[in-house]
């Protein structure tokens, strides 16, 4: 959507403070409004807002508007610093299927202290009541930095009107051109601290809806302890980021883009079983989307009529898995 925000994140190099104003860049209306339908063209059916901070862009109900109409589930990420009742209705009324809203902490002060942001707390849980008045639901992100309280978080979650959490794993080298993530102390881990942080989420799971699947997290545990992967990612095959010169990249970390999105057709997919990265929000997907992916291969070899390859895509490694990861995340993707 864009790369300004208006926050000021201790562990994000789109902080307002930090982000140089010259290179301040929005999605125009036009070219969002292309984008979306060479997406839907493309066979894209979710799509997620964010930034920088995706409330900033005066298009973004147009854009939201646009691509429920042609029947994506569209999804806001945001600090919550902007919302309103009647930015909330406007929303809901344009199609948005739901929003994720950033917390930091397990307590108001911290919050508003690492956002830059005073008050904001208070938006979140006005929000957060408008959102159930009107029947939608919101999903609270927590980046897993050392701010982070897991014991305390629960509580404090539910006081702001949320019931279930995603935890966006922590970034501090992104070779594309987003933003989120800074080498600064607050997401600096050894490996042995990451994996206990890891360990940390799953305990939490016992206590509050934890969208990341538990198999997920164990991925990033073997991940961080230099094991062999299972299950591999679909970013550049499933999913995709969009950024703001609307360059397509297969994911945040790759190192060049596969294409502009005028040029995007199939035939720049990239399937490569690739597990070098970790970021939540392909890495987590990607478990629940094998299932699918696999059966899609199968019915692709039996049309060609070959039986064995059919077989294969059939008892693929990792189906199970992935169809408990999905059973096991169903209450929440159904909200959608």
């Amino acid at each position: 959507m864009n790369n300004v925000c208006n926050a000021n994140c201790g562990f994000c190099n789109f902080a307002r403070d930090t982000f140089p104003k010259e290179q301040t860049q929005f999605v125009g209306l036009n070219e969002g409004l292309d984008s979306i339908n060479i997406l839907f063209r493309e066979g894209i059916r979710y799509l997620v807002f964010t930034g920088g901070e995706p409330t900033l862009n005066p298009n973004l109900i147009k854009f939201v508007d646009h691509a429920a109409g042609l029947g994506i589930k569209p999804m806001v990420v945001t600090n919550g610093g902007l919302l309103t009742p009647s930015k909330i209705h406007e929303l809901a009324d344009a199609g948005l299927s739901s929003l994720i809203i950033s917390v930091d902490a397990a307590t108001e002060e911290i919050h508003e202290k690492n956002r830059g942001l005073p008050g904001v707390c208070n938006k979140i849980k006005e929000a957060n009541k408008v959102l159930k008045d009107i029947g939608m639901y919101s999903t609270a992100s927590v980046t897993m930095s050392h701010l982070v309280d897991y014991n305390a978080l629960p509580d404090f979650l539910t006081s702001l009107g949320f019931e279930s959490v995603v935890f966006s794993y922590p970034l501090t080298k992104l070779d594309s051109n987003f933003l989120g993530f800074s080498d600064a102390g607050l997401v600096t881990h050894t490996n042995e601290s990451l994996w206990q942080a890891y360990e940390k989420v799953k305990q939490l799971k016992k206590k509050f809806h934890v969208v990341n699947p538990t198999l997920s997290l164990e991925e990033m545990q073997r991940f961080v302890q230099d094991e062999e992967q299972r299950y591999p990612c679909l970013a550049g095959y499933r999913f995709f980021f969009l950024d703001w010169d609307l360059n397509l990249w297969r994911c945040h970390f790759w190192h060049e883009p596969m294409c502009s999105i005028y040029e995007f057709d199939s035939s720049k997919l990239v399937r490569d079983g690739c597990t070098k990265f970790m970021i939540n929000c392909y890495r987590d997907s990607s478990l629940m989307q094998n299932i699918a992916v696999s059966m899609q291969d199968a019915y692709q070899s039996i049309k060609k009529g070959k039986l064995l390859d059919t077989a294969k895509a059939l008892i693929r490694k990792g189906n199970v898995d992935s169809l408990r990861a999905v059973m096991e995340e169903l209450p929440w993707i159904m909200r959608f």
